[in-house]
């Protein structure tokens, strides 16, 4: 299974570090796979900020639906908590969640979640605030995509900082599209 699609146009400056297929869920005959491509932004001191683009493939295959869309949004929070503290994201909160248009016409409108968290700043004790974003749509199967990035404005060089951080994320995550629909676009 193919991952989703992620316009190379919005990933200038990012190195595709990670493609993974794994099994997400599985409960009796239900099993959800998730078939992910992970970037991370290049020259950068830990922590790097990530994006990552997540397709799932639901068997037995199930359309979209209000119940399950609901059951795939917590399960994708739910993950992302454990993903974020794999990468060594402490105190990690829920901020809250706000819906989003998605650039593809045929897409749902996304819930896009907002966490708070901290993380270390290379070796040493020092602590960076992150936050991260994770937005689940559908568009005749479920989408994900997010990443984090740091808050505080001494992890950018000048004129940047975590605000252009956020449009660029936002912009990363609006353009993801399934496979076949993107003309080619991946990277």
């Amino acid at each position: 299974m193919e991952p989703p699609v992620v316009p190379s146009d919005r990933l200038e400056g990012w190195q595709r570090v990670d493609e993974t297929t794994e099994r997400a869920f599985a409960a009796g005959p239900v099993s959800v796979d998730a078939s992910t491509v992970r970037y991370e932004r290049a020259a950068r001191e830990p922590p790097r900020p990530f994006c990552f683009a997540s397709r799932l493939r639901i068997r037995p295959a199930t359309a979209p639906n209000s119940g399950l869309t609901a059951l795939v949004e917590r399960r994708a929070r739910s993950g992302f908590r454990d993903r974020l503290a794999e990468r060594d994201i402490e105190r990690i909160e829920h901020r809250g969640d706000r819906e989003i248009a998605i650039d593809d016409p045929r897409a749902s409108r996304a819930t896009l979640s907002t966490f708070r968290g901290v993380a270390r700043a290379g070796p040493g004790d020092g602590r960076v605030p992150i936050e991260a974003l994770l937005a689940v749509w559908s568009a005749d199967e479920y989408l994900l995509g997010g990443g984090a990035y740091p808050l505080d404005e001494v992890s950018y060089p000048a004129g940047a900082g975590p605000e252009a951080a956020r449009r660029e994320l936002l912009g990363i995550v609006r353009g993801i599209e399934s496979p076949g629909d993107g003309g080619g676009r991946s990277v």
